[in-house]
């Protein structure tokens, strides 16, 4: 999506450790025009999946997951990343590595809002090398539910997570594909 890639290129920083840092706009600030934009494409993209909820990881995902739903008229669910307290005891958990904190984190999800026969879109705002949508693909799999596709608001390529989503028989949707980036540099796909 043009729109994105002439964002992240005016607004976007690439710091050392491989990061892209969009959080002026995506994730910490939020852009909410563009978010807009970007869930109206990927409703547009899925609006003929039969997808009965969107799913995604708590936090920088949310607020792309709530844009897509609101256009879907569906509602999100959150996959937290620590159990607390008004959780119950049922719950779908897997692990899932955060490349950007270094940590890995069991993610869970109440059993009360996922269960079999859902038809789940998987919405986050980065995939990189596939940890979060595999954890998620994970608890959908336990669930019993099904997803109709996983898409992401901002790609690296390089790093290979479509391939392994892909390999789960689940259909990827990129709005900004990374080919390559470094200090200073850019490159779409």
């Amino acid at each position: 999506m043009k729109l994105l890639e002439e964002k992240i290129l005016k607004e976007g920083k690439v710091l050392d450790g491989d990061i892209l840092k969009v959080d002026g706009f995506l994730n910490h600030r939020l852009d909410v025009a563009l978010l807009a934009a970007l869930g109206s494409d990927i409703a547009q993209k899925f609006k003929d999946a039969g997808a009965t909820m969107i799913l995604t990881v708590e936090s920088s995902g949310i607020a792309l997951a709530f844009a897509a739903a609101e256009c879907m008229g569906l509602p999100v669910l959150v996959a937290k990343k620590h159990r607390s307290l008004n959780i119950s005891d049922g719950v779908y958990a897997s692990p899932v590595f955060s490349y950007t904190h270094k940590t890995e984190n069991n993610v869970v999800v109440s059993k009360e809002y996922l269960g079999a026969g859902e038809k789940v879109l998987i919405v986050d705002d980065f995939l990189a090398s596939g940890n979060a949508a595999l954890g998620l693909l994970s608890l959908l799999s336990q669930a019993g539910a099904e997803a109709v596709g996983f898409a992401a608001a901002v790609e690296k390529e390089y790093q290979g997570g479509r391939a392994l989503i892909e390999k789960k028989g689940v259909s990827v949707y990129s709005l900004a594909r990374i080919k390559e980036m470094s200090a200073g540099t850019i490159v779409f796909d």
